[in-house]
């Protein structure tokens, strides 16, 4: 009677439809953008970009929270527009690029929160420092991309840190302590 039931429970699993598993997408780095922007003594925003980074991005349509992403930025590509700028913050006081070259993202949860938004929590390290952030995403397009006729994927992602919890503290408070970073992106379903 055993083996009838164990018999029954293997051939009924055998005929459910394969679990769908998360599909890698690729983003298209010539429609992406990493900026960031904070407070500069009351009187204006000044805004920079990292131009190198990389990243993995599992995604689940059905599933959500089966979808992961990876991220790692090159530290040294950071361009707010002026150099003398960008030499102050990639040394000692700030980034320090030369002992800290990378900073990287790894997503822990992703939660669907609205029609077309997510919530992706994960552990974003700068300078050898790891705080848990959200990440706020609209997905802005999903479906096969009209040009390359493939799976397709796009978003708006924002955040706000805190330099200082980074270690990055010099002229808190007249400078702003809080750092809002977006991110653009347009994903193609990864080659087989």
């Amino acid at each position: 009677m055993i083996r009838i039931a164990a018999s029954a429970l293997a051939l009924s699993l055998a005929a459910m439809p394969a679990l769908a598993e998360p599909v890698a997408y690729a983003f298209d780095k010539s429609h992406a953008n990493l900026s960031f922007s904070y407070n500069h003594l009351g009187y204006s925003t000044t805004e920079g970009r990292f131009g190198e980074w990389d990243g993995t991005l599992l995604i689940d349509q059905d599933n959500p929270e089966n979808s992961s992403i990876e991220f790692v930025i090159d530290i040294a590509s950071l361009d707010t527009f002026f150099a003398d700028r960008d030499k102050h913050f990639l040394s000692a006081d700030f980034f320090d690029v030369e002992k800290f070259p990378k900073a990287t993202f790894k997503s822990t949860k992703v939660e669907k929160v609205g029609d077309s938004k997510l919530a992706v929590t994960g552990d974003l390290t700068i300078k050898d420092v790891t705080k848990p952030v959200t990440l706020d995403v609209d997905v802005t397009a999903l479906g096969e991309h009209p040009m390359a006729k493939t799976p397709a994927a796009g978003f708006a992602v924002t955040t706000v840190i805190k330099r200082s919890d980074y270690g990055m503290d010099m002229y808190v408070p007249y400078v702003g302590d809080t750092v809002t970073v977006t991110f653009h992106a347009e994903t193609l379903k990864a080659a087989d």
